[in-house]
């Protein structure tokens, strides 16, 4: 067993205990300014509540110990309260230039350190790396280590990111990569950001040594952060990739999958780093137990609206928009959740599936039942219910444009299914 500050997990019997929030929010959100104390603040408005949250005036927010499926199903299908409607917002788009314009010059010197703390040992895998690191990545996590590491440093009276903020961002895209050059492994997919993958480059071999390169080197620099807790936090990352891709393999093309086995193996997958990233930011600047655990909340919830927004694109978006071919994970048996909520109402959706697909015309009727039955709308639902905890797990934090940041980030990731 290893004993985690956020959460415990018994691999034994694979039960995790992770932190849920219990909360609730309106739907609509507005930019505003809030004048407090000689200040003015970018705000948000939610509905008719306004969340200044100025430290002063956060009410308590209860928190309490639940098993994965609980924790990761915490909100889903109750609708007690309303969730985002981007529908309802006024504003323009949020590009990711604007949104990472706060931390640009931080993301400027991340790109420049990336290469050159990858290694130079190997020409072959350094390549590799290259190839990668230059298929236009989002950088959206070391993006969020650094929001989160500047609007935590805030909180505490910090005036600058420490060697260990920007080391760790670094060391986030770095296992980001690795973990994405083993999928494309896995999956076979020949495109990733609309360039081929490393295995079609340089083949299989190749692809597998460079993504264990820079698992290693990733591990190496984590070790001399010389923080256990954050060392911890990041190896279990490393274990839950492979968690996730066991659990993926082992239920292809099962119509009997449930919403809490599709939400785990999302975590494994995608919400475990970004969660381990944001908490492991507010720990190197020194907050207090209960900012890091929310953090760790919003980069758990975070991750999984992100999961189910792109499950929602394969089936919504073309190849050419995806930078990979469309509807692949259904045709590959990987039933995502725009796929489970569809199967609760039609049955000739499951027969479709558990045949593999074998006739000719039968994959394109299953994406049509997916979409008729309304599977995508009810997995969107799921999407801003994960976003709306997300957000949530914010009010720890004064008003800032970092914070904003991270409040836009949910956004932007919403704003791509609207």
């Amino acid at each position: 067993m290893m004993s985690m500050t956020c959460h415990n997990l018994d691999f034994g019997t694979r039960v995790l205990d992770l932190v849920a929030v219990g909360s609730s929010s309106n739907s609509s959100i507005e930019r505003h300014v809030v004048k407090n104390h000689g200040k003015t603040f970018a705000t948000k408005v939610y509905g008719a509540r306004r969340m200044a949250c100025c430290r002063q005036n956060i009410s308590r927010t209860r928190v309490f110990s639940t098993n994965t499926s609980e924790a990761l199903l915490d909100g889903v299908g109750q609708r007690t309260a309303p969730v985002l409607d981007l529908k309802k917002e006024a504003k323009s788009p949020i590009s990711l230039a604007n949104l990472f314009k706060v931390v640009a010059d931080d993301l400027q010197t991340l790109n420049q350190n990336l290469q050159s703390i990858v290694g130079a040992e190997n020409p072959v895998l350094m390549s590799a790396a290259e190839q990668i690191f230059g298929a236009g990545g989002k950088r959206m996590r070391p993006a969020l280590v650094f929001l989160v590491s500047r609007a935590t440093a805030e909180l505490v009276g910090l005036k600058d990111l420490t060697t260990k903020h920007r080391r760790l961002a670094e060391i986030i895209e770095m296992i980001h990569t690795a973990s994405l050059i083993h999928d494309d492994v896995l999956d076979e997919s020949d495109m990733r950001r609309g360039k081929e993958t490393v295995h079609q480059l340089y083949g299989t071999r190749v692809a597998v040594l460079a993504g264990d390169f820079m698992f290693a080197q990733s591990s190496w620099y984590l070790a001399n952060l010389e923080n256990l807790e954050v060392i911890k936090l990041i190896s279990q990352v490393i274990k839950d990739f492979a968690s996730g891709e066991i659990k993926q393999a082992s239920s292809l093309f099962d119509c009997d999958v449930k919403l809490e086995d599709y939400l785990l193996k999302s975590y494994y997958k995608t919400a475990s780093l970004i969660a381990a990233s944001t908490k492991g930011a507010a720990i190197f600047s020194g907050a207090d137990r209960s900012v890091t655990e929310q953090m760790y909340e919003y980069g758990k919830n975070l991750g999984l609206s992100f999961q189910v927004v792109d499950d929602i694109l394969d089936f919504t978006q073309s190849a050419e928009q995806l930078g990979k071919p469309a509807d692949s994970d259904l045709a590959k048996g990987n039933l995502t959740a725009p796929v489970i909520f569809a199967l609760e109402k039609e049955t000739k959706l499951r027969e479709i599936i558990e045949s593999e697909f074998c006739e000719t015309g039968s994959l394109d009727e299953a994406i049509e039942l997916v979409k008729q039955c309304g599977g995508i709308e009810r997995a969107q639902e799921l999407a801003k219910e994960k976003a709306d905890i997300a957000i949530k797990s914010l009010q720890c934090l004064p008003q800032s444009n970092f914070r904003l940041g991270l409040e836009d980030m949910v956004m932007f990731n919403l704003e791509r299914i609207d």
